[in-house]
């Protein structure tokens, strides 16, 4: 059976992963930002292994849980689910670094860093990466009026072209990137139109491997199927731009497969 990391697993499509892959008879370690969210994590989902804390808002939050995931041993698979929604007002961390860039697309970027490399990595994008733009000019959001459904496509954009930049740099590993639908989630709102289960689905099943299916990467999913990513996301160029702001956000490139 698979070890598999899942961050932002509290509650949402992280919890609803870490289940379908618990009752698959995987192990698996959760995530939260805050104590009182870890305990909320094990009370909801008591056979997970392990619950890791961390705000991954910040550098210190991001490097720790790494840190606390690397004492763990190496994963089988790690899935990138921590997320921020469109709806918050633009704030900065105590890094300096706009708080929804800083969640959805630097604490994967420096976990996957940081971390030792697992055999399947999973980013959960979203089907609005599609209105993503793709300069990385202006990842902070200094010299734009904040437009926070922008910021956020930009960043479920940068999560697809993270996954396809590790999947070309890193051959010994399965990375991919998928959509879970609109669900009614926190982020999602309740009158979401999607399936809540199925959204969950695809992660787990990618992490987990047990289908020949999955051994593939580079690749963009939609309910367990091949689906057609941004136009820009295969772009090496563009890949390495954002690589390239992301190793000088954080001091630390992405090491080479």
């Amino acid at each position: 059976m698979a070890r598999i990391f899942i961050t932002g697993s509290a509650d949402g499509l992280g919890q609803l992963a870490a289940q379908k892959l618990l009752d698959a008879g995987h192990h698996v370690v959760l995530h939260a930002r805050s104590k009182r969210r870890a305990e909320e994590a094990k009370s909801a989902t008591p056979s997970a292994d392990a619950v890791l804390v961390g705000d991954v808002s910040t550098l210190e939050g991001m490097r720790s849980v790494a840190a606390q995931a690397n004492a763990l041993g190496t994963f089988d698979g790690v899935i990138h689910n921590v997320a921020v929604g469109y709806r918050e007002p633009r704030t900065e961390t105590k890094d300096g670094l706009e708080h929804l860039f800083a969640v959805n697309t630097l604490a994967p970027y420096l976990l996957t860093c940081l971390m030792r490399p697992p055999r399947r990595l999973v980013y959960l994008s979203s089907g609005l990466h599609r209105s993503g733009n793709s300069a990385v000019s202006d990842v902070n959001w200094t010299s734009r009026p904040w437009n926070g459904l922008q910021a956020y496509s930009d960043s479920k954009l940068q999560d697809v072209l993270l996954a396809f930049a590790v999947a070309r740099l890193w051959p010994k590993t399965y990375s991919n990137a998928l959509e879970p639908g609109w669900v009614a989630t926190k982020m999602g709102g309740p009158g979401a139109p999607d399936d809540l289960e199925l959204g969950a689905v695809t992660q787990a099943w990618l992490a987990a491997g047990d289908d020949a299916a999955t051994n593939v990467t580079g690749e963009y999913f939609f309910h367990q199927k091949r689906a057609t990513p941004h136009p820009d996301a295969h772009r090496v160029e563009v890949q390495d731009a954002l690589l390239s702001v992301c190793a000088k956000l954080t001091g630390t490139p992405l090491p080479r497969g």
